[in-house]
């Protein structure tokens, strides 16, 4: 509908600066929070189409869930170890294309041994509608993880190097991703990414709390900025435009509006959650993947069912 609308790279636009209003399904009366099957065990990260189905991913169990956010019901859309894929991080949704941007690691570096043998980094393109698979690219650094997305008004995907201070990029119909952006003050676990409304990307790392501002020139990376915020960052993870500004996530407990000034970043506490790990927006409500990262490995695996999908309604 909107698509026969606006042209493509208006879309893209309005996706990436976080400005598409998708109201009809996200501001319909339906749960605040959603569990997950044993299936979805830690979901690492959460993305939404157009008519409110959210996407999950799971750092342990592999695969992607869709979830109704009006009615909680839950469905397989990718199964684990399907495609070439193993522990899913990122997933992102092109609606101008029809794709669901999936990133798949091998995280047994992290003890995890997810639901297959692959190896690697890789991001994976799905079909929207079937979940058929359209693209398999992999990330060309050995020392990869594939974390998070941000998406250019171009359709350039923009991805995360969470083991290696790398920004990485992947033109529309390239088959190889090319560094946009690579710096040693990057070195802290790159993990959520955002384009703000000023053009220029905004990423955190996730180990050492920080949080940059990457100018883009004319298509390249330009200058890398580290922003003063105003209280320190506890496991920053998921980072998505709203608004003027951006709403981010930290492992240990805060969602949190982020407003840049300059050089510095305000930080605006609004809810705590258990372990989030990625939001995405709908309409006028937020929703937060708990997924208690940090518990991995730590004798929780008898609370294999107990993942949520938490929400709230934003002013």
């Amino acid at each position: 509908m909107m698509r026969n609308v606006l042209p493509r790279a208006a879309l893209r636009l309005l996706l990436a600066c976080g400005t598409l209003a998708l109201s009809d399904p996200g501001s319909a009366a339906g749960p605040d929070e959603i569990a997950l099957p044993a299936s979805g065990r830690h979901p690492e990260n959460v993305a939404a189409d157009a008519k409110g189905n959210l996407y999950v991913s799971s750092i342990t169990e592999g695969g992607v869930l869709r979830v109704d956010a009006g009615s909680g019901a839950v469905t397989p859309f990718l199964a684990p170890g399907s495609h070439g894929t193993r522990s899913t991080f990122g997933v992102l949704v092109d609606e101008p294309s029809g794709t669901l941007w999936v990133a798949s690691n091998d995280a047994s570096m992290l003890r995890i041994p997810g639901p297959s043998g692959t190896e690697g980094a890789w991001v994976k393109a799905l079909d929207l509608r079937t979940g058929a698979l359209k693209s398999s690219v992999r990330l060309p650094d050995p020392r990869s993880i594939a974390n998070d997305f941000a998406l250019g008004s171009d359709g350039a995907l923009y991805v995360t190097n969470t083991a290696s201070p790398q920004i990485l990029r992947l033109k529309p119909g390239a088959a190889e991703f090319e560094i946009f952006a690579e710096d040693p003050a990057l070195k802290g676990g790159l993990d959520g990414i955002a384009f703000g409304t000023d053009g220029d990307l905004y990423v955190n790392t996730f180990m050492t709390g920080e949080l940059f501002r990457v100018a883009v020139e004319g298509g390249r990376a330009g200058r890398i900025t580290k922003l003063a915020t105003s209280r320190p960052l506890k496991f920053p993870d998921g980072l998505k435009p709203h608004r003027t500004g951006f709403l981010m996530v930290e492992g240990a407990g805060p969602l949190s509006r982020v407003t840049i000034r300059g050089e510095e970043a305000v930080i605006e506490d609004v809810r705590r959650f258990d372990g989030p790990s990625g939001l995405t927006i709908v309409g006028d409500r937020v929703w937060v993947s708990e997924g208690r990262i940090g518990a991995i490995g730590a004798g929780d695996s008898g609370q294999a069912a107990g993942s949520k999908l938490r929400s709230l309604r934003l002013d």
